[in-house]
């Protein structure tokens, strides 16, 4: 019997964390899944490469490369099946000394380009507090 209940529980377990990852995709999916991320992503880079506060951050990154870590990096962070295989974000930003204002500029470019997009705002939120721990990673000084 000990053992019967033990399968259960395992089982009821795996269920629940299945329903669990199921709903996690939720922002995913909001984002228009990777196609969409990517969409996105294209239209954030070109909007930071031109952006006249914070485009010498990017102007010698090659803006196809620069789109598709960061489609890796919001696919995964919103619950996607993708990989992010990309340097840590204290180790690719410790010597661009990134002050805050840059960052919330940064922010506010992606905004841009999320209402561009026709994001809904949830989920513009929802997406922004899954990257907001990578502040402290990111701006050094």
């Amino acid at each position: 019997m000990r053992h019967f209940l033990m399968a259960l529980a395992v089982a009821l377990l795996g269920a629940f964390s299945s329903v669990a990852q199921a709903a996690d995709d939720s922002l995913y999916l909001a984002l228009g899944s990777k196609p969409g991320i990517a969409s996105l992503m294209g239209d954030f880079v070109g909007r930071l490469k031109t952006d006249d506060r914070i485009g010498r951050y990017f102007k010698d990154v090659k803006p196809a490369a620069l789109a598709e870590s960061l489609t890796d990096q919001i696919c995964k962070v919103s619950g996607g099946p993708c990989d992010y295989e990309g340097a840590p974000m204290n180790k690719a930003h410790q010597d661009l000394e990134i002050d805050r204002a840059a960052f919330n500029r940064l922010v506010e470019v992606l905004q841009d380009a999320m209402n561009a997009k026709g994001i809904a705002f949830g989920d513009q939120n929802r997406l922004l507090a899954r990257l907001a721990p990578m502040h402290r990673d990111i701006v050094t000084r």
